[in-house]
């Protein structure tokens, strides 16, 4: 999903801790990294960058995956998995940065940044929802509630785009609806299927499963080769740089922090992604933006405070 651009942890609940300002720092950098990785994706992919969405999608994950391998090699971490590992890294990898994280790059082509990050920030609701089903178990009605209010937000978010009744700008939200659903069920198989590897290199298999995926997919749609401007190889190399310090500042505030400051990312995320939008691509905000996101934020809110309450952390994304 930008966002982003991470991998999810399920991290064990632990006692609470004692907030410090070296993790208020580190979740400082969170907020602002995974906020900002919407609009480098816009900034990458929009017409005349000369990128093509999907290539770019291909270059940036593999080239950032074999990063966070060589990263975990040289901190002298394991780089061997067995079969079972290897199985949840691939098949996480692909749900997460290929699917998802693809069909975010594929849409941001038309599709607002920060329109892009208010949708993608309900993944914690799309977690509930496929969690309740796998256990076959009746949600908290406190729970039900959030979920209906952060439901409502999206609906609120796209109805302009869906009034236009233009093809390609009905195609890029749905997408848009695709990519959260697609990330959550990667961020349930890992909390459920936990693997014996360090978070680094998790993150490295993952990204570059991710990549290989949408390498095929760059060959099957025909994309033409890549001729990027300045901004877009800007943007593309905020993406692999930044965005990969981005996850390391996330696992080290989940290690100075209580788990419910960590994950206030979930519902800060979109509204910085919005704003960076709005004052640097002059993206608008409209009525409907103000409503719908205020309603995701309060659905993810809700979500996130149920599942802190019964000792579930959310998902990480």
């Amino acid at each position: 999903m930008s966002p982003p651009s991470m991998t999810s942890e399920k991290v064990a609940p632990k006692a609470e801790k004692t907030p410090t300002w070296e993790g208020l720092a580190y979740l400082a950098v969170v907020y602002v990294v995974w906020g900002s990785t919407y609009l480098a994706i816009r900034v990458a992919v929009r017409e005349g960058s000369g990128f093509p969405p999907v290539s770019m999608a291909a270059m940036r994950l593999s080239l950032a995956g074999l990063l966070m391998l060589l990263w975990g090699r040289l901190a002298g971490q394991s780089l061997r998995v067995s079969w079972q590992d290897l199985r949840v890294l691939l098949g996480s990898g692909v749900l997460l940065w290929g699917i998802a994280n693809g069909l975010i790059v594929w849409a941001e082509q038309r599709v607002d940044s920060g329109l892009a990050a208010l949708m993608v920030g309900a993944v914690p609701i799309w977690s509930a929802v496929i969690d309740s089903g796998l256990d076959r178990r009746r949600p908290p009605w406190a729970l039900v509630a959030a979920l209906l209010v952060g439901l409502s937000g999206l609906v609120v978010l796209v109805a302009p785009v869906l009034q236009t009744g233009i093809k390609a700008d009905l195609l890029s939200v749905t997408a848009m609806l695709v990519a959260p659903v697609s990330w959550a069920l990667g961020s349930v198989l890992q909390g459920r299927r936990s693997v014996g590897v360090s978070p680094i290199v998790s993150s490295g298999y993952q990204q570059v499963a991710g990549g290989l995926w949408l390498v095929v997919g760059a060959l099957l749609l025909r994309e033409p080769l890549p001729h990027p401007t300045k901004e877009a190889w800007v943007a593309w190399g905020y993406l692999v740089i930044v965005g990969g310090l981005g996850f390391t500042a996330y696992v080290q505030a989940l290690r100075l922090l209580p788990i419910s400051l960590a994950t206030t990312y979930a519902y800060v995320n979109p509204v910085i992604a919005v704003f960076l939008g709005w004052l640097i691509l002059g993206e608008p905000i409209t009525v409907w933006t103000l409503a719908g996101a205020a309603l995701v934020v309060v659905g993810v809110a809700g979500v996130l405070r149920v599942r802190l309450r019964r000792g579930t952390p959310a998902a990480v994304h």
